[in-house]
């Protein structure tokens, strides 16, 4: 946790000097077979997670028993994560480093993104209907599992619940697509099964967030915020149960 003295000014025009902490943010370099695939943005805790489950949601590995020799380690500029992944060919994830180092200004790449955000996802598991009052249930309780929004009001969390709205994992990150990563991998690791319960996103919910929901095996997504007309499309379309604008008195229905 980051510590600041910050000078607060009032509407009256008096100033007050204070201690705030802030979410600490940092580079992590993510590193597959011995080849850079991407650097993020994130907050240095649950990286091995963060590893796992990015791993998972990017279709690199297949389970989390495709990855070894997970090694996090501080560098002076940040962190690394090195891991080895079986189950894909060496070619294929040269091929897929290769497009991500080109996408920014690589016409032909952009077309292949295209297709990437066209292809369709896999169809979720059959599912009892979640209900709501599971959704309240676990509302009440994630502030308990929030320290780092407790102490900045400036993190993201993801958490699995029970399909009774216990929370079972929970993970934080400044950044909301890494809160995800790193609970797919808790979940991966803990032998969860992300079908037998629903995830709870504090964040926008972007199609990102529902394809990593989906390609983890889930089944259920409840989100804070309003999801994008893509998000909808793509719950939609997988058959994923999509909850939002979750309140403590209310909740909607969108897929």
């Amino acid at each position: 946790m980051a510590t600041r003295q910050v000078t607060q000014f009032g509407l009256s025009g008096g100033t007050i000097l204070l201690s705030r902490d802030f979410v600490p943010e940092v580079p992590v370099a993510l590193e597959f077979n011995g080849l850079a695939y991407a650097v993020m943005m994130a907050t240095p805790s649950d990286l091995e997670d963060f590893a796992r489950g990015f791993a998972l949601t990017e279709g690199l590995a297949q389970s989390v028993d495709d990855i070894a020799d997970l090694a996090v380690v501080e560098v002076e500029k940040g962190w690394i994560a090195r891991a080895q992944l079986s189950g894909l060919g060496i070619e294929k994830l040269t091929e897929r480093v290769r497009t991500r180092v080109a996408e920014s200004s690589c016409g032909l790449c952009g077309i292949e993104n295209l297709e990437a955000v066209a292809k369709p996802l896999p169809q979720v598991a059959k599912h009892t209907p979640l209900e709501s009052a599971a959704i309240f249930r676990a509302l009440a309780k994630l502030r308990d599992h929030q320290p780092l929004t407790k102490a900045t009001g400036a993190a993201h969390a993801a958490a699995f619940c029970a399909s009774d709205g216990a929370i079972l994992h929970a993970r934080e990150d400044v950044g909301r697509h890494n809160a995800m990563d790193k609970l797919v991998g808790a979940l991966a690791v803990a032998g969860q099964n992300p079908a037998e319960g629903f995830i709870l996103s504090s964040a926008r919910c972007s199609y990102e967030i529902v394809e990593k929901a989906v390609r983890a095996g889930a089944t259920t997504l409840v989100t804070i915020s309003l999801p994008t007309s893509m998000a909808v499309a793509r719950a939609e379309a997988a058959g994923l149960s999509l909850w939002c604008l979750a309140r403590d008195d209310s909740v909607l229905k969108v897929a």
